[in-house]
């Protein structure tokens, strides 16, 4: 068993014991990835996957940000976003939501777009890991890589399920995006390169054995490739990530909106390998997302077929 996950583990087996709960072997679950998709029956209507969004803190718009992600992804797919948004541009803020015994029932899958650099509570971090150590999926956003990484080695829990490092970024300009996995069904639709209205590239410090990078960015600062997009496995906790988003234009975009989407719907299991979700779950239909004080996407950029 992998050393790493071993350790990850070891992190979260003091708090659960400290809450009366059991730990479950995760190397005796069969992971979901090789699995075949279900789609719903003719006829059968599905309940939307619910998605909880965390949101909040340092330095980015995340009221305009979490309208960008609720409705976006409701277009494209049939997914139900709930937001909780805290911190008020503080980084040590402490999400009330996490305090919550068993925060993430009722949801099919976490979104992470916070900005808590300066929360240290292990205890506190432990809470979080702990529901998706036991299979709750995650989308991780931009800043959401370098929330807790202050928190000594209980960050390294956070990465881990992550699944790649960042504590640094370069010098804000556009990225140059390249699809270096164009066969993975999160990325059928992406084009092969991408330049971003705006950006801000994470340096990528480690990448975690069970993470698959799927894009890459120059930086020109480092003078190396970092990892922008990926998928993640955890045990059997299935995870996407990326680190554009730092703008609102380049969360706007067709192209971050439809593998974000793709990202989603990959970790529930909603995702067939052309890159379109199962039957049941397609979207509303796409169209501009106003947002107060920027103009929306013009109806020429968006996308005539699905």
């Amino acid at each position: 068993m992998d050393q790493s996950l071993n350790k990850t583990r070891a992190f979260l087996a003091i708090a659960m014991l400290g809450c009366g709960v059991v730990a479950i072997s995760l190397g005796n679950v069969a992971s979901a990835q090789g699995e075949q998709p279900a789609s719903a029956k003719a006829g059968e209507s599905v309940a939307p996957i619910r998605a909880l969004l965390i949101s909040g803190g340092c330095c980015h718009d995340y009221p305009r940000q979490g309208i960008i992600i609720s409705k976006g992804l409701a277009q494209r797919a049939r997914i139900q976003v709930d937001v909780v948004e805290e911190g008020d541009g503080k980084k040590d803020h402490q999400v009330s939501k996490y305090n919550e015994a068993n925060w993430a029932d009722g949801y099919d899958v976490i979104i992470h777009n916070e900005c808590f650099g300066d929360v240290k509570d292990e205890a506190f971090i432990r809470k979080i890991l702990k529901a998706h150590m036991e299979g709750k999926p995650a989308i991780f956003i931009h800043c959401s890589m370098h929330s807790y990484r202050n928190a000594g080695d209980i960050a390294d829990g956070w990465r881990e399920l992550i699944g790649v490092t960042s504590r640094r970024h370069e010098s804000a300009r556009p990225e140059n995006v390249v699809n270096i996995m164009p066969q993975h069904p999160v990325m059928k639709g992406f084009p092969e390169k991408w330049t971003t209205p705006n950006g801000e590239l994470y340096v990528i410090e480690k990448v975690w054995p069970n993470c698959t990078p799927l894009a890459t960015a120059f930086g020109p600062q480092t003078k190396a490739e970092h990892p922008v997009i990926w998928v993640n496995t955890l045990g059997k906790t299935k995870v996407f990530g990326t680190t554009l988003g730092h703008h609102n234009e380049t969360m706007l975009s067709e192209e971050w909106l439809g593998v974000v989407t793709r990202g989603v719907l990959w970790t529930v299991d909603k995702l067939q390998e052309n890159g379109q979700p199962v039957s049941g779950y397609e979207g509303s239909g796409i169209a501009p997302i106003e947002l107060p004080g920027l103009k929306p996407i013009p109806e020429k950029s968006l996308p005539t077929t699905r």
